[in-house]
This record gives C-alpha cells, structure tokens and sequence, in this order.
C-alpha cells in the first residue's frame, strides 16, 4: 500500500495502540514508502497532529537502526491531517480522490460510525485497490454483521476487507498450529476421547480505566468473548489445515464455528458478574455502577463465563470454557487443556490425584505441560513435574502485525465475513437472554478471583 489513511485520528485507539505499532513496523523496513494521513472530526492544526506522531514514534526512533530512524523521519515530515467528516456525504470520498493510491482505510471509529461512513461511500467512489479496515466489534448482531458485510463487499472485494483481530498475533496463530500438528504424540490424543475440558480465559486486572463510553455499551462478552476467545478457542479445534495460508485456515476456522453453539439454560452455561470497590496492587478501584460515565440501570457485565459445545466428530461432549473479565486480582491470558485421568493406576502408585494439563499462554507466549513423574526419594510416590518452554514471539507489536498484513495485502489475520456473523449466532441467544435476567449478574470485589462460588 502507498498511503495509510487512519480515520478517528485524534482517538484514543490512533495514539495509544495504532501509531505506536506502526513505528515499530517503520523502524524494522518493513512498510517502505508509505505516507501517513489522518482525518478526524476534531479541528486539530498540523502541528497538533504532528505532535500526536512525535510522541508515539518516540519509543521506535530511539530503538531504530539508521535505515528506520531515517524511515520514521520521511513519515513525520510527509504526514498530514484533515478535518472531517465521515458520514457526510461527498467528504470521505473526496479526500480520497487526493491521495495517492493504493489506500488503506482504517477506521479508528465506533461501530455506528464505521458503519455510517461505508454507507455514505458509493462503489465508484472507492479507488481500486483500496482496503477497508474495520475494528471490533464488527457489528452488533448477527443482522447487522449481515448489514455491514453487504455494505462493504459492494464497496471492495472480501479479500480487501480486514476484519481487526489485534489479539490474534500472527506468532501466536502460527504457535498453536505448529504445536499441534508438528508433533505426533500430541495431535492423536486432541480430541474427546482423551480431553476433557478446554478453558480459554483473558483475565484483566486492569479496571475500566476510562473506556466507559464503549466498555459500558459493550461488556466483556461482546468486548472479548464474542471475537477473540471464539478465534482462539476455532485454532484449538480445526482439523489439520492443508496449509497455513490465508484460504485453508480461515476454511478450518470457519467449520469449527459453523458446528459451535452455546446450549440453554443459560444459567447453567453462562455465568456474568460486575465488579463492586476494592484494590488491586495497592490501588483503589470504585464500584464499577459509580464509575464515571456508566449507567447502572443497564446491568453491563464485567466478568463473563459460557460454555460452548463444538458438535462434530472429535470434539462431542467437551465443554470448551471461555471467560474474561476486568479488576481481578491475577491477569492471566492463556488456553488450559486438561486431560482425562488415566484409565487405571497399577496399585503401589501414590501422590497423584489429579489430571494433566497442557497451558499455552499469551503475550508472552509460553507453553507449560504437566507431566506425573516418580518423586525422589519414595520411589512409587509420584510428582507433578512442569516442562516449561516460550515460544516464538514476534519483533512487532499487536496493532504492528495487524498493520502489516494491511499493508502486505495478507488477510491472513482479518476475521471472514461468514465467521464474523456466525460469532454473533453463537452469543446472540445468550445476550437476549441475559437481557430476560435468565443468569443472574452476580457481584465480585476488584482484586479478587471473581465471585464466591465460581470454579478457581
């Protein structure tokens, strides 16, 4: 791509996540020769604009070799801003009648915002080869993921739209495909016949820090669980891709949803809290109802639990648990798979009485397996001993990854159209039943492990 245009430029998202993941992939020479432009609703002069720049290439420029250092220097002396708004008609579709082409859209914008400004764009008004990059969450619904889909494929073709799923690196996805399907004492036991349960869980310590705007009208099952916990729990699932390019995973990734459900009662497969005052490392958190810009009256969760069934051939009856939340006590990002105990242990043998599990975490990646082992000294008295590894972890940061497969034309992490409307079929029955109050929003103190009750 020639030109990156970012709208929403004087967001949050643009200062704290976009631009910095973008110095780090200048400062590598890996986007050559792209210009930056931002466009915004706010007024801001060139020079506030710039500043916004300066102080988000900081950190790359003070890192980068000479051939980077001079890379980030040619984008802040060519970037520019222009004032704008999106969702009138004829705006967005002049500014990029100017830029030099091709162009890569990216859409910093809330959902309703995105959405309003594709549909104020006419197919001729989008050059060729322009891409569209579209944040989470993609849609609100099954229907207006439909929508929206429509509205972009008349603009571009599928493979020109990208999909942000910033928490599905391009090392992480390539750290579960290789562990699972380059050893081959792992891959014929992956199934229900020796798992028994696989959890997948982001916990945050990390309160509302602000975001009550979105994070209030969202939660945390459609902010985490509804996009990247089904990504993650899709990749734990597939069958054997026949590659690891774009098609054939995104093929598997789509089969494994399309048989993925989340079965009633809900309040026997879903569980959802909010968190009430308490500290977290020495620091206070208020009462996430008095928090500033929330309304109570909605009931938003902040900690969410559901269990979904996968209903093919290898994985029938094993529940797959995905959970994340806000302000608890211990952040952990990661994917536990337990297996079945062992089918008999000859009498003698003493010391274990639980499962093995395998761990893979995130960011950093790491894998953990636990394996039972003769302990010292009492020979027939077993250990639990951890074999402990980390994997491959990428030079770039999340939103660095996402923007180089932009840039490179790589839809490889870019969720599909189909797969993005059938995240929402998976949740959507579970969203309309907690708004019945069919599961009950129970309470948890921040910095705790969530609500007395729940599996630790």
């Amino acid at each position: 791509m020639k030109t990156l245009l970012i709208l929403g430029a004087s967001g949050d998202l643009t200062g704290r996540l976009l631009l910095p993941g973008l110095a780090r992939l200048v400062s590598r020479g890996r986007a050559a020769g792209l210009t930056l432009v931002g466009a915004g609703s706010d007024d801001w002069t060139p020079d506030q604009w710039l500043e916004r720049v300066e102080e988000s290439f900081a950190d790359a420029n003070s890192q980068a070799e000479a051939y980077g250092r001079r890379e980030l220097k040619r984008i802040r002396e060519t970037t520019s801003y222009h004032r704008l708004d999106v969702t009138a008609e004829g705006q967005l579709a002049g500014l990029l009648a100017e830029l030099e082409g091709p162009v890569a859209v990216y859409f910093a914008l809330p959902p309703r915002v995105s959405q309003l400004a594709c549909e104020a764009l006419a197919p001729g008004q989008v050059p060729a080869g322009t891409r569209l990059v579209m944040e989470k969450p993609f849609g609100s619904s099954e229907e207006s993921a439909r929508h929206l889909n429509h509205t972009l494929a008349a603009l571009v073709p599928e493979d020109h739209i990208h999909r942000v799923d910033h928490f599905l690196g391009k090392a992480t996805v390539l750290n579960i495909l290789g562990l699972r399907f380059a050893n081959t004492f792992l891959e014929p036991v992956w199934n229900r016949n020796h798992i028994e349960k696989v959890e997948i869980v982001f916990d945050e310590d990390l309160a509302l820090e602000g975001r009550a705007r979105y994070y209030d009208g969202a939660g945390a099952l459609r902010d985490m669980i509804q996009s990247h916990l089904l990504q993650i729990m899709a990749l734990m699932a597939i069958e054997p891709p026949a590659s690891v390019d774009e098609r054939d995973l995104r093929d598997a990734v789509a089969t494994v949803l399309r048989a993925s459900s989340i079965k009633a009662p809900y309040a026997k497969s879903t569980r959802r809290a909010r968190y009430t005052a308490g500290s977290i490392g020495g620091r206070k958190v208020p009462d996430y109802a008095k928090e500033e810009g929330v309304d109570a009256a909605r009931g938003t969760e902040t900690l969410a639990e559901v269990e979904v069934e996968i209903n093919n051939w290898r994985w029938q009856g094993v529940p797959f648990i995905l959970r994340s939340g806000k302000a608890l006590g211990t952040k952990r990002k990661e994917a536990v798979v337990t297996f079945r105990p062992v089918p008999h242990l000859p009498r003698g043998f003493t010391g274990v009485d639980f499962p093995n599990q395998l761990r893979i975490g995130f960011g950093p990646d790491t894998l953990q397996f636990d394996v039972d082992v003769n302990g010292p000294g009492e020979v027939l008295s077993l250990d639990r001993a951890t074999l402990k590894a980390e994997l491959s972890a990428s030079e770039l940061l999340p939103y660095g990854e996402v923007l180089e497969g932009v840039l490179t034309g790589d839809p490889l992490l870019s969720v599909r159209a189909d797969t993005a409307e059938d995240c929402w079929r998976i949740l959507e029955p579970v969203l309309k039943a907690w708004a019945r109050d069919s599961a009950p929003l129970e309470e948890y103190a921040a910095g705790s492990a969530g609500p007395d009750g729940w599996p630790r």
